[in-house]
């Protein structure tokens, strides 16, 4: 069971499994144990951690960032992610009346710089641009990105929930191609199967991160009809290949996929961390992965 890597530029490559960490705060990890948990990752051979500025009422990155501090050697070891864009009503930001997004270019360059500190780092190795937005001025995206990477503080960037056309009108101001967009993808949501994104990612040969594989627990744990059906043949396809956890299941589905997908794995427990890492050496049929994503569709091909 051998972690791979996925190279999306020259001088980037990410592990195949990436650590998300929108819930840290309420893992409830000491700097010492947050530090430990970091070397037990990296040992499973994840190296990537995924972050936004908005995880955990804006605390995520600085929790991590303790950790950095305290072992300073772990930063030489890993790959940081995070993203920008979402201003959310908090008593951070006691001004704020509604959420909304921005992506001026002094807020981007002023939000990597306070993602800087938080990390206690000199460089982010990928930032994403967490939504699309209504109010999108590209050329001013394109001038911070430009800045941010002559400086060193961002060394490349992507995208998050992008739609095809989203991608490609950033893409054509951005003299820094984009390198990926984290949707959500899972035997749940289907969202990206429907609009385009999976053709267009194998088309410009771009590889998707997948937030939310496992839909949020609606497969481990269903409560609807549409779980408790998708688990039921999670399940069968869990008893066929000889796995105890349907996770593993989940994520050789998402890994079976010729695009490449990259998951983000949200959870705080090892174990679930080595249920994706187990995926890897799965070998799911054509036929199992059909089985699956018609029931999610609840319908037979045509």
């Amino acid at each position: 069971m051998k972690m791979n890597r996925i190279q999306l530029a020259k001088d980037l490559s990410l592990s195949g499994i990436v650590h998300g960490q929108m819930r840290l705060k309420a893992w409830n990890l000491s700097a010492p144990g947050l530090v430990q948990f970091t070397e037990e990752m990296i040992q499973l051979g994840v190296t990537t951690f995924d972050h936004a500025d908005i995880y955990g009422n804006y605390s995520c990155e600085a929790l991590f960032g303790e950790a950095l501090k305290l072992e300073k050697s772990l930063r030489s070891k890993i790959e940081i992610i995070t993203k920008c864009g979402i201003k959310l009503v908090s008593d951070k930001f006691p001004g704020r009346r509604i959420k909304h997004y921005e992506y001026s270019y002094d807020y981007i360059v002023s939000s990597v710089n306070n993602s800087l500190r938080n990390f206690n780092t000199d460089r982010i190795d990928l930032l994403l641009l967490h939504r699309p937005a209504p109010f999108f001025d590209p050329s001013e995206v394109a001038r911070a990105f430009s800045v941010l990477k002559r400086d060193g503080k961002v060394l490349h960037f992507g995208v998050s929930n992008f739609s095809p056309a989203q991608f490609e009108m950033l893409n054509s101001f951005a003299g820094e191609k984009l390198l990926t967009n984290q949707v959500e993808i899972s035997p749940y949501c289907l969202e990206h199967f429907e609009n385009g994104n999976m053709d267009f990612f194998v088309k410009e040969k771009i590889r998707p991160m997948a937030w939310s594989p496992l839909a949020g627990g609606k497969l481990l744990d269903p409560n609807d009809e549409k779980g408790r059906r998708i688990s039921e043949v999670l399940l069968e396809v869990a008893g066929e290949l000889n796995i105890s956890s349907i996770d593993t299941v989940i994520y050789a589905w998402l890994l079976k996929h010729p695009v490449s997908i990259i998951p983000v794995v949200g959870s705080g427990r090892i174990e679930r961390v080595k249920h994706a890492i187990e995926a890897l050496d799965v070998n799911m049929s054509l036929e199992q992965w059909y089985r699956i994503f018609i029931t999610v569709k609840g319908s037979e091909l045509p």
